[in-house]
């Protein structure tokens, strides 16, 4: 059984060399960029080989590139090369000075030893004294400049083992101290196996991200799960549907993708920004998982989104509400499968008193709220009395615990916060730890 991406990867080279595994588009729509396993694979070993004559295996090194096939072959290169890839939203090369306080200070908790980066940003940072200065102690490797690359024939395979950490998850920062969730190979399997038994991926699905790959879900269940399930996936900039929504259902329509999804207010983008002679020319009958998760999903949109797009094809019972967190990976809970998405009214009285009381209709007094979906046996799941530690009763609301493979392994050099969040026990029971999510 493969015990890392570095695994399955290598297998799907050698037995699918061919097969497509990213399409990129630039611009959103037209300009397209194609990534084969075997192609993938190559230049992850070049990339690795370049780590392994410049870092020792486990030190960190930030990915400073734009969402793209640069990034993946780069975040591949750092699991070839045993070294912890922390994915980080990269400057501009014209506008260093935006993005540098982030980087400073996620570089500075990682302890990081190198940058991968390309070309473009690399004569950005070194023609400019303040960056050049930032950048100091930060060994500069260049992915797309000769000079830099030493060919994969250079690269030794490493001895990755299951518990060995994979990569750090940052979080945004930007307003408090950033936290690096660690992230073992143990955790990324375990929940990339989560996610293609949710959402049944297989071979035969085709995806559509736009998702930025700086996050878990952009990361995770954009990038790494059509390695995992052997799926083929569409990505495009992140930008580029924020400025024309359409050009995410455009790639939907276009490749007849079967899977696609982001945070609720992506859905409510689309209803605000496509026009109604837009809509005439899309075909959404082939997408049947559309993922929700990674803020508040609301049933009105949901509702919205059904019946605007219902001309094209989508059908409500394609919408799959889920949750999730960085600390267990990513995801947690995901929607039934072939049904609609389950809603239920309750009481804003009861709610504020931490009381689960059913309504039998929406009105001022209540509020509608969206199932995330079941608990995969894998898994458990406690709703816990946060002052008590003990797990509530049926119709009181509490903390999400949870306790299960995919739970990382903590915060990066914070000792005091990963025992507080990652280690809690219930008051019953005091010897299975549990992830405390935050979230009630």
């Amino acid at each position: 059984m493969p015990t890392s991406l570095v695994d399955i990867l290598q297998w799907r080279a050698t037995n699918e060399p061919d097969r497509l595994a990213y399409r990129f588009l630039s611009d959103g729509e037209d300009n397209e960029e194609l990534l084969s396993y075997s192609e993938l694979d190559k230049r992850s070993r070049s990339i690795g080989a370049l780590l392994q004559s410049s870092v020792k295996a486990g030190d960190r090194v930030l990915l400073l590139f734009q969402p793209g096939l640069d990034f993946i072959a780069a975040y591949f290169g750092c699991l070839y090369a045993k070294v912890l890839a922390v994915p980080t939203y990269p400057p501009h090369p014209a506008r260093l000075e935006i993005g540098l306080p982030l980087i400073r200070r996620i570089s500075t908790d990682a302890d990081a030893a190198a940058v991968l980066l390309d070309s473009s940003l690399y004569h950005a940072i070194i023609n400019q004294n303040s960056a050049r200065a930032d950048f100091a102690k930060l060994k500069l490797l260049v992915t797309d400049n000769k000079e830099f690359c030493i060919g994969s024939e250079g690269w030794e395979q490493p001895d990755v083992h299951s518990n060995d950490l994979a990569f750090l998850q940052y979080s945004s920062g930007s307003t408090t101290t950033p936290k690096g969730v660690m992230i073992t190979h143990k955790n990324l399997m375990h929940n990339l196996g989560l996610i293609k038994n949710c959402f049944g991926v297989s071979k035969e699905d085709h995806g559509v991200i736009w998702l930025p790959p700086y996050h878990d879900m952009g990361l995770i269940g954009g990038m790494l799960q059509p390695i995992y399930s052997g799926a083929s996936f569409t990505l495009l900039p992140h930008l580029m549907f924020l400025q024309r929504p359409l050009r995410w259902l455009q790639a939907i329509s276009r490749f007849k993708a079967t899977i696609s999804g982001g945070p609720n207010f992506a859905y409510h983008l689309c209803i605000k920004r496509i026009r109604p002679e837009q809509r005439e020319q899309l075909d959404l009958s082939h997408w049947r998982v559309a993922f929700n998760g990674a803020e508040p999903i609301y049933h009105q949109t949901l509702d919205q989104f059904a019946d605007y797009f219902a001309s094209c094809g989508f059908r409500k019972e394609a919408f799959a509400p889920c949750y999730g967190l960085a600390e267990s990976t990513l995801f947690v809970v995901g929607g039934v499968k072939n049904g609609t998405p389950l809603t239920n009214n309750f009481l804003i009285d009861g709610i504020r008193q931490h009381l689960v009381i059913d309504s039998s209709g929406e009105n001022a007094g209540t509020q509608t709220m969206v199932s995330c979906g079941h608990v995969n046996p894998e898994q458990k799941i406690h709703i816990v009395n946060t002052e008590t530690h003990e797990p509530c009763l049926t119709g009181e609301i509490g903390e999400i615990w949870i306790n299960g493979n995919s739970v990382a392994n903590g915060y990066w050099n914070k000792p005091a916060e990963t025992e507080f969040i990652f280690n809690a026990k219930l008051s019953t029971n005091n010897e299975q730890k549990f992830l405390r999510t935050g979230d009630l």
